[in-house]
Order: C-alpha cells, then structure tokens, then sequence
C-alpha cells in the first residue's frame, strides 16, 4: 500500500507541476504582451534640456530626410534683432542675406515687427535637423530653438538609430498621448 501512496503522490505531484509550469508560461506571456503594449504606446522624443545640438539628427535619422526639425518656443523667445540662431558668430552684415544665415538651408525665415523685434519662422520643409541654430540660440541666446521628432515623419523605430548615436542621451521614450517636450518660460 505504501508503494500505490507513492505513485499517488508522484502522480499528483507531477501533474501539479505540469499545471504550475503552464501557469508561469502564460503569466511570462501576459508579461511580455503587457511590455509590447506599453512600447507601442511610447513615442521617442527629444529632452530639450538634455540635448547638445551635436548635429547627429541630420545624419543618423533612418529616412533621408531627418524627421528631428526644429521648434521654436515663441513664449521663450526675445525676439531679438540678433538672433544668434539665425545669423551665424560672425555676421557679414545684419541682414537677411544668405551669407549672414546660419542655417545652411535656409529654414529660418526673419520677419521685422517694431524696432529693435523681429520674429523668425522655421519652415520645416527645408530644416534638416542639424542643430545648429539651436547651438547658436543656447550659447548667446533665450534658448528658444529646440530639437523636436515630428511624429507625422517618424517610424518609431524600436532601436532609434538618432537615439543610439546621441551623445547626451537626449531621446527618451515619453507617452504617445504626450509626444512632445517642449521648452517652457521659467525652464533652464
């Protein structure tokens, strides 16, 4: 009797662990689906803050036409006669001219209001993402250029090749309903 307890009991102890092991199966499962779906509804975006305008969202963007671009945080800006985000360190004159420009597709567009203001325009069309105007409004500037991922372009890559190549760790992954980070009055 005591060996039929013992086929009892490995039986029953066997077919307990088979049912446990379905059971974690399906809750590794549960789990794994749960993380997709937290990872599709991420978008990547750009910490203005943490960003250092390295110039990689031009190169290393997976499309050819970089989906970063450029925003400007109207609220943030001085609207400046000269603005270093648009007029390059050393200006020939201060004028519209190509010369003077700093970005090297003409995207930012000045438009005189009342003296001594002016505003300026990105068209991002022609903005490549490469940052520069953003370096140059940070380093004698308000800081009110910024480098944005316009999500009607990007593919949300998995492995961002921007994000993998940013020296400052500026791509964060941030909720799809909240895409954007952009910069704020009474923000560094």
């Amino acid at each position: 009797m005591s060996e039929n307890k013992n086929n009892i009991s490995r039986r029953h102890f066997l077919r307990d662990g088979f049912w446990a092991g379905c059971l974690a199966g399906l809750a590794g499962l549960a789990g794994f689906l749960v993380t997709k779906l937290k990872k599709t509804n991420t978008v990547w975006q750009i910490d203005p803050h943490t960003c250092i305008a390295c110039g990689n969202c031009a190169t290393y963007c997976v499309l050819e036409d970089s989906a970063v671009k450029c925003v400007h945080a109207y609220p943030v800006c001085g609207y400046c006669k000269i603005c270093f985000g648009f007029f390059g360190p050393e200006p020939v004159d201060i004028n519209e001219g190509a010369e003077n420009q700093l970005c090297p597709t003409g995207a930012i567009t000045r438009i005189f209001i009342e003296e001594p203001y002016y505003e300026y325009h990105i068209d991002e069309s022609l903005c490549n993402g490469c940052g520069k105007c953003v370096k140059g409004c940070n380093t004698f500037g308000n800081g009110s250029l910024s480098l944005q991922v316009r999500h009607d372009r990007c593919l949300n890559c998995n492995e961002c090749s921007i994000a993998a190549a940013c020296p400052s760790g500026a791509y964060k992954r941030v909720p799809a309903n909240e895409p954007y980070m952009l910069k704020k009055v009474g923000h560094a």
